[in-house]
């Protein structure tokens, strides 16, 4: 067992470059990397590492950094990058690209809170901007799950099956930079974890043909019909190989969802990334109260697991989503998403609550107020917002 005491930088960068090195028999990797704060360690620990065959690829932007990743998925290789705030933001239309070329680029997005105003801390919404994107987005809730979820996305993002990019999502700072001990996979464990990385659609001199080229509208029709369609195989392929993921490694990665202690519960708080812990801890002593409440932690926002939530929330008379992101005049975007897909299947109640938006310290006490609040609630209102002075 390879415990190491660990960031989640440090996590993240090491299962990337562990995953590029596993595919030294194909076509190698390729990692274009730029600094921004929270992630930069990410990409210096990357860029430390002794790759067989393939590049680290510093470059003057982060629009150029996915510009390489494309390039050189584009022609086969295994590829990663990382970023954050406006990091994201500026390489908002090579991330589009990325997606609508089918490349599985694997990107850890360390979630910091989008500016002007400047601010470090940590906030889902430099992500979430790119919901409507054909992005696999999955939201960690621990330095372990950022170092598993690495490596398994790089399994789906590769899945003929799928053949989208995937990022690997972190809050900043309460994850990235905090140390835990974790069990850290060998090299070893990736190579047989990991397939070589084969892009049916990549370049070949051999095989000439053209590429974004001017469409018409029933193509384009066609090609997100397509995206949709590789989407909605995301979940079986997640699960698919997460069964494998435990046959190599010996532990199991959270899925889409994970529900803890709401068989019977009447109220269900939803929450995603370090959230998560915290409001584990609250449903605990709810319970020890004798209060029948529950938690779902949503992990993978897009696809979003529309039946996973009907299913863990159908007995549920209430739900309370806590938002560490906001959507400006609407509430919390995993609110909404939860709304959408419980319409129709029934009476509950669903609440939002905006906790920790601007990198606001999310602390138990704040937690128990939002279930004091959805306990008394009659009907659901306007988001409530947490931590205002």
């Amino acid at each position: 067992m390879n415990m190491q005491l660990v960031t989640g930088n440090h996590a993240a960068g090491q299962a990337m470059s562990l995953a590029g090195e596993a595919n030294r028999n194909a076509r190698g990797v390729v990692c274009g990397i730029y600094p921004i704060t929270p992630q930069t360690e990410i990409v210096e620990k990357v860029a430390r590492f002794p790759f067989s065959k393939g590049r680290v690829i510093p470059v003057e932007s982060e629009h150029s950094a996915m510009g390489v990743c494309i390039g050189a998925a584009a022609n086969g290789a295994r590829t990663f990058t990382a970023s954050s705030s406006n990091g994201l933001a500026y390489m908002a239309e090579n991330i589009m690209v990325a997606a609508f070329y089918r490349l599985p680029i694997v990107m850890a997005a360390v979630n910091r809170t989008l500016g002007p105003p400047w601010n470090i801390w940590a906030d889902q919404g430099d992500s979430l901007m790119f919901r409507d994107f054909a992005w696999v987005q999955l939201y960690c809730d621990t330095s372990q799950d950022v170092a598993d979820s690495s490596l398994l996305a790089f399994r789906i993002a590769e899945d003929p099956r799928v053949l989208l990019p995937v990022m690997v999502c972190m809050d900043a700072f309460i994850i990235s930079h905090t140390s835990m001990e974790i069990e850290m996979a060998s090299q070893e464990q990736a190579d047989q974890f990991l397939p070589d990385c084969q892009i049916p659609h990549r370049l070949d001199s051999s095989r000439p043909f053209t590429t974004v080229g001017m469409t018409l509208p029933q193509d384009t029709l066609s090609h997100r019909l397509e995206l949709d369609e590789a989407m909605k195989r995301v979940p079986a392929v997640l699960d698919e190989h997460r069964k494998n993921f435990n046959e190599v490694f010996g532990r199991q990665v959270a899925g889409a969802v994970s529900a803890y202690r709401t068989e019977d519960a009447d109220r269900i708080l939803i929450a995603s990334g370090s959230l998560s812990t915290t409001t584990r801890d609250v449903v605990d002593a709810w319970r020890a109260k004798g209060e029948k409440v529950g938690l779902l932690r949503i992990k993978m926002f897009r696809p979003f697991p529309v039946e996973q939530v009907r299913r863990i929330c159908r007995d549920a008379a209430k739900i309370g989503v806590l938002d560490r992101n906001y959507s400006a005049g609407t509430g919390g975007i995993f609110c909404h998403e939860v709304r959408s897909s419980l319409q129709g299947t029934g009476d509950q109640m669903v609440q939002g609550y905006l906790a920790g938006v601007g990198g606001g310290d999310v602390v138990p006490e704040l937690v128990h107020e939002v279930v004091e609040d959805l306990t008394r609630r009659t009907r659901a209102g306007e988001p409530v917002w947490q931590g205002i002075e």
